[in-house]
C-alpha cells in the first residue's frame, strides 16, 4: 500500500474516534478509555478489553465550567466536557492516573458529573523507583484490575498479560523506529502527527500492523529538503490549525517529546518473570518526562542531547496553559538551548484556542533567523 494510502487510513481513525468506538462496540468489545499520561494498557488488553485514549478536544467549553475554575489544564476540562455531553457514551469504565493535581481533579469530578461511566483511579507513587515504590505502583494495578472486573466482568490472567507486554512491546519498537525514520522523512508536521494520535483509538496490534508497512515506505521514499529542522516539546501537539503554520513555514518536526506523541513509546515492560512485577518496573524505569518526579531535571538534558543527535536547528516548546509542571521545566530548558546554541520558541496552547495567529508570526520570526 502506497504511503499516502496508509497515511489516509491513519487519518481517518485520528479525526474520527467516535466512529472507531462505535466500531468496536459493534464488534461486540468492550472499551475502557484512558486519560493521560500513563495508564496501564497492557492490564486492560489482557483482560479483552480495549483500551481507547481520552485527550479533550479542540472545543468551547461549558458544562464542565460548573467543577472547574477557569484557570486549569484545558485537556482535563474538555475531557470532562466530552463525558458530561454523552461524547464516550458506551465506554465501560474510565482510567484515570493521579500524576499530577489535575489529573486528580478530574477523577474526582468525574464521579459527579458523569454517572454513568465508572471511574477508576491509578494511583501513581512519587518515588517510583525505590522497592516500597514498585509494591505502592503494584498495588495500585491491581486495584485498577478489582475495579476493571466490577466495571466489566473481564478476568485477570497472568498469561495473558504476559501476552499482552509483548503486543505493547512491539507497538513501541514500530513507534520508535517510524520517529527515527519520520525525522528525514518527506512528511509533514500534521501526518506525522496522525501517526501518533491514531495510535490512542486503535488496538495495539491494529496500529502495529498499519505503522510497520509505513515505515517500510518511507525508508524507500524520498527525503525532505530544505525545511528548519526543530524537535517539538510539550504535552500535545494535535491542534490541525497549529500543525498547519508548521507546514506552511517550512517547519520539519525532526523529533519530538511529546507527551501524547513518543513519550509514550520510550520504555518496554520486561518480558520475563512476573508480569505484574513487569508492569511495575516499566513504571519504575520511565524518565525524562514532566509529570513524573525528577528532581536533577534529567529531562533538559534529553531535550538538548536528541535535537543534537536529530540535527535540529531549534526546539519549539509547545506550554499548554495553565500546566504548572511544563511552566516549571521551562526555565532550565530555555538555558540548556542557549548553552548548546539552539534556537528556541515557546507557545503557549489551549483547547479552546481557535486562533493562531500570534503563533504564526512568532513561527514566521523563527524560521527567518536560520
Amino acid at each position: 500500500m502506497a504511503v499516502n494510502e496508509l497515511l489516509a487510513q491513519l487519518h481517518e481513525v485520528a479525526v474520527s474516534p467516535k466512529k472507531q468506538l462505535e466500531k468496536y462496540l459493534s464488534e461486540g468489545k468492550k472499551v475502557v478509555a484512558v486519560a493521560p499520561v500513563y495508564t496501564p494498557q497492557e492490564i486492560i488488553h489482557s483482560m479483552g478489553l480495549v483500551p481507547m485514549g481520552v485527550w479533550g478536544a479542540d472545543m468551547e467549553i461549558n458544562e464542565a465550567k460548573k467543577y472547574y475554575p477557569a484557570f486549569i489544564c484545558s485537556i482535563m476540562q474538555t475531557i470532562l466536557e466530552l463525558g458530561i455531553k454523552g461524547e464516550y457514551d458506551g465506554v465501560s469504565a474510565i482510567v484515570i492516573p493521579s500524576l499530577c493535581d489535575s489529573l486528580k481533579t478530574l477523577g474526582q469530578n468525574w464521579k459527579y458529573a458523569v454517572k454513568n461511566i465508572p471511574f477508576i483511579p491509578m494511583t501513581y507513587p512519587q518515588n517510583r523507583k525505590p522497592a516500597y515504590g514498585l509494591k505502592f505502583t503494584k498495588a495500585g494495578y491491581a486495584r485498577v484490575i478489582s475495579d476493571l472486573t466490577i466495571a466489566t466482568g473481564a478476568q485477570y490472567s497472568a498469561f495473558a498479560l504476559t501476552e499482552s507486554i509483548k503486543i505493547y512491546n512491539e507497538h513501541n519498537a514500530v513507534m520508535r523506529e517510524f520517529a527515527e525514520i519520520a525525522s528525514d522523512a518527506d512528511i509533514t508536521a500534521a501526518q506525522r502527527s496522525d501517526v501518533f494520535k491514531s495510535a490512542w483509538f486503535m488496538l495495539p496490534e491494529e496500529h502495529t500492523a498499519i505503522v510497520k508497512q509505513l515505515n517500510e515506505e518511507l525508508k524507500a521514499g524520498p527525503k525532505a529538503e530544505g525545511k528548519v529542522r526543530v524537535l517539538i516539546t510539550g504535552i500535545l501537539e494535535d491542534s490541525p490549525s497549529l500543525l498547519k503554520i508548521l507546514d506552511d513555514n517550512g517547519i520539519k518536526v525532526v523529533f519530538d517529546d511529546v507527551a501524547h506523541e513518543s513519550r509514550q513509546y520510550r520504555t518496554d515492560a520486561p518480558e520475563s518473570g512476573n508480569p505484574m512485577d513487569a508492569m511495575a518496573q516499566k513504571f519504575a524505569d520511565m524518565d525524562n518526562c514532566t509529570l513524573l518526579y525528577d528532581p536533577e531535571k534529567k529531562r533538559v538534558d534529553y531535550i538538548v542531547e536528541q535535537a543534537k543527535k536529530h540535527n535540529a536547528q531549534g526546539v519549539i516548546v509547545l506550554m499548554t496553559k495553565f500546566c504548572d509542571p511544563e511552566e516549571f521545566d521551562y526555565v532550565p530548558i530555555k538555558r540548556a538551548c542557549e548553552a548548546a546554541g539552539l534556537m528556541h520558541l515557546n507557545i503557549e496552547v489551549d483547547r479552546q484556542m481557535v486562533n493562531y495567529e500570534q503563533a504564526n508570526t512568532m513561527i514566521q520570526a523563527f524560521k527567518e533567523m536560520f
